[in-house]
């Protein structure tokens, strides 16, 4: 999913220009808190979201001064090829600058927003100043064989040398026209292999084809690409002329197919066997086999016509090998707008305990990506303005189980969906249940089959256990342990058993779940427990809505611990008998010693 680009309106005086700005691109207006009337959503701190948005991966225009985008943006600048876009505009929508990611899109956007406003695009990219183009940014259908040589290039032509336009598509590359004409970089247009590229000699090549393939679960990969690159060599098609890799809905999941399309670096498009079916009529070689085993008479050629439709036609007929099949079609102009359905994907998120700065920036751009979000209500309400404009999915404390089977069934479409929690996914959240529904068949009541080929990715977040932890001090410096006091799932003796193990082994002890409205006798038994083992005056941190503005810290002793101070927003963080409070100008500070001190100690006893 293409992410959209958000306008931020920090003032009044540029309140109208940012709502001109948002209708020309279809985009959402983000308005600053207080000083904005009118917005798609709100916000506190200007540097803080859009550093937040630009984390995430979503372009940013801001309808203010440059040096507050440049402010936001600096500390993460890195990587010039994967930076958003990011454009300012001036409150009266006279000048449009383009800031960073000039040849992603930036350049492209602030004319649009130019054009629109009657305004002044203060583009300062050399190629587009001195030549009106990007040769590393090609239009949408196009792509350049040998990227790595384009800034030569470019260095090239703005030293004067010439280019010569050449190749059976050179026609078809209007973008070219107007480059100076001359013999000292050759650009060839075409869709058949060019040797001996280099910083004098560019191709491009339309994206023309639709790479058609089906193959035996657990094909080899190399089968497949060897197959694959071979019938590409004798068709003489360049590889970067591929526009995707197409195949049946089976094979969404099969490692052979989703590593081909990510070695074209193109996406890979899944079609229903009812819709493959349909282009029986058009098959070179129709089998009967095929369609007793998967219900259409052919994969590889009716997926690539499927790709291409009624105006496209075979130029690779099915190629064999021993466990794949390839097939190639082709239509008369790039292919733009790709049919068939993506495969899915289920992002298993943690966006840590809730504050923005505690999201890492990989939860932010899987959530930017998300379609759709999936979760409780309040873990995607943290998400601030990061989660408007989505379409969101609220189930209930408790429906823990209902969340996930729904998130994954929607990506079983072919969605791009994030199931949202809090702290880290994978620690007393929804990521075990995810991969238990999947190791589950529709039969011992798991998700259907198209649910259990979606691609899952598991992003880790900042832990309540961590984010107490960091609060306190260091009071996990040494050996710990988490331990949850929620029965629901788990019985009541094999709690006990953990808790007494733990006092016994003398862990630092996490407590999540540690009361709820029904249930507030076992963090008083584990008091009682750990008491049996360390010293009542052990300390005991209780954290309370971490990272949110009504965050609580406090520090008992283990002796004094009430659990009428806890609730199922506290974390409860037990030392073990050597943790320790620094007294500090702030207030005191937990931590457990890993025993440097004692080897401090030994050295000055020497």
């Amino acid at each position: 999913m293409a992410v959209e680009p958000v306008v931020l309106a920090l003032s009044r005086s540029g309140e109208a220009t940012a709502h001109r700005v948002a209708a020309t691109l279809g985009a959402l207006v983000h308005g600053r808190k207080g000083r904005v009337d009118v917005a798609d959503a709100f916000f506190d701190n200007a540097l803080d979201h859009a550093r937040d948005l630009f984390a995430a991966g979503v372009p940013v225009v801001g309808v203010c001064a440059s040096g507050i985008l440049i402010r936001a943006m600096a500390p993460l600048l890195a990587d010039k090829t994967t930076e958003p876009p990011v454009v300012s505009v001036s409150d009266d929508g006279g000048v449009v600058v383009p800031l960073l990611g000039g040849h992603r899109g930036a350049n492209r956007l602030a004319a649009r927003i130019a054009d629109a406003l009657g305004a002044v695009a203060a583009v300062t990219t050399a190629g587009d100043v001195a030549l009106g183009i990007a040769l590393d940014a090609p239009p949408l259908g196009w792509r350049l064989v040998n990227p790595w040589d384009a800034k030569d290039a470019m260095a090239l032509l703005l030293s004067g040398a010439g280019a010569r336009v050449t190749g059976p598509e050179a026609a078809a590359a209007e973008w070219l026209a107007d480059l100076p004409a001359g013999d000292g970089v050759t650009i060839t247009c075409g869709t058949a292999p060019v040797a001996e590229l280099g910083p004098h000699h560019l191709q491009f090549a339309p994206q023309r084809f639709a790479l058609g393939v089906g193959c035996a679960r657990n094909c080899p990969e190399t089968d497949l690409a060897t197959l694959v690159g071979e019938a590409l060599a004798e068709a003489g098609i360049a590889p970067e002329a591929i526009a995707c890799v197409n195949t049946i809905s089976l094979k969404a999941d099969e490692p052979a197919i989703i590593a081909l399309a990510q070695a074209f670096g193109v996406p890979l498009r899944l079609f229903d066997a009812d819709r493959l079916e349909a282009e029986t009529p058009r098959l070179a070689h129709p089998s009967d086999v095929v369609f007793a085993e998967v219900g259409t008479h052919g994969v590889s050629e009716a997926a690539a016509l499927a790709q291409v439709g009624a105006q496209g036609r075979l130029v690779v007929e099915k190629r064999k090998a021993a466990m794949a099949t390839c097939a190639v079609a082709t239509l008369d102009a790039p292919l733009t707008a790709l049919q068939g359905r993506a495969r899915g994907k289920l992002s298993v998120v943690g966006i840590g305990p809730g504050q923005a700065s505690w999201r890492t920036p990989e939860v932010s751009r899987l959530v930017a990506d998300a379609e759709e979000l999936v979760g409780y209500g309040l873990y995607i309400d943290l998400l601030g303005p990061l989660a408007v404009g989505k379409a969101r999915s609220d189930f209930p404390l408790g429906g823990e189980e209902a969340r996930c089977r729904y998130a994954l069934e929607q990506a079983g479409q072919g969605k791009n969906v994030a199931l949202v929690c809090s702290g880290d996914a994978g620690i007393y959240a929804m990521g075990a249940l995810v991969f238990e529904l999947l190791d589950r068949g529709p039969e011992a009541l798991g998700v259907s089959d198209a649910a259990r080929r979606v691609e899952v990715v598991c992003s880790p977040g900042v832990s309540a256990l961590q984010g107490a932890a960091a609060r306190a001090g260091a009071p996990l410096g040494h050996d710990f342990c988490a331990i949850s006091l929620s029965d629901l799932l788990t019985p009541r003796d094999d709690i006990l058993r953990r808790l007494t193990a733990a006092a016994e082994g003398d862990f630092v002890v996490a407590f999540y779940n540690p009361v709820s409205k029904t249930r507030r006798t076992l963090l008083a038994e584990a008091r009682d427990i750990l008491l049996q083992h360390r010293p009542g005056d052990t300390p005991v941190m209780l954290a309370s809505s971490l990272g949110r503005p009504e965050e609580h810290v406090r520090y008992r002793r283990l002796d004094a611990l009430e659990v009428d101070e806890v609730d199922m927003l506290t974390v409860v963080l037990v030392g073990s008998s050597n943790s320790r409070l620094a007294q500090l100008g702030e207030g005191p500070r937990m931590f457990t010693p890993r025993g440097y001190a004692r080897k401090i100690d030994g050295d000055l006893a020497r």
